[in-house]
């Protein structure tokens, strides 16, 4: 299979993911799809081979933007930093729609957060730690995911 057909497979997979989050956050089997099943295990199996089968081939390193840009001309090594993204962005989401509960923040409040969590990874972060801010909720909270 190449890189552009398992691209084609895991953004709709990630998009199921966050759509769960956004239309069924309190679902009880949300929380365990996105952060145990999708985020853990697909994406981190999924990385793992992206990862494995372009390992060393393209000369790249992580010292200067040139060399980053070296790693990611093989297109396995683009698809691991692109899984990367939608592991952790929806990790992170569903680490706000926890944490949002247990500090009973509106789930409409937060839908912004996600958003730009969504599509701009640390702004939508950003956004969720102000939004607790402006909420006067702690900040650090000890959530399980």
């Amino acid at each position: 299979m190449s890189a552009s057909q398992i691209f084609q497979i895991v953004n709709p997979i990630a998009m199921f993911g966050w759509i769960l989050l956004v239309v069924f956050p309190n679902w009880k089997h949300t929380k365990h799809f996105t952060s145990v099943l999708l985020s853990a295990l697909f994406f981190a199996g999924i990385y793992f081979v992206a990862i494995s089968i372009s390992f060393g081939k393209s000369g790249g390193n992580f010292r200067t933007l040139e060399g980053v840009r070296l790693l990611f001309s093989n297109d396995f090594a683009l698809l691991a930093g692109w899984v990367h993204y939608l592991s952790f962005d929806l990790f992170v989401g569903t680490w706000e729609v926890e944490d949002a509960k247990a500090n009973r923040i509106s789930r409409f409040l937060i839908l912004p957060s996600l958003f730009f969590t969504f599509m701009f990874g640390p702004v939508g972060l950003l956004s969720y730690t102000i939004l607790k801010l402006i909420l006067r909720k702690p900040i650090l909270t000890a959530v399980n995911i």
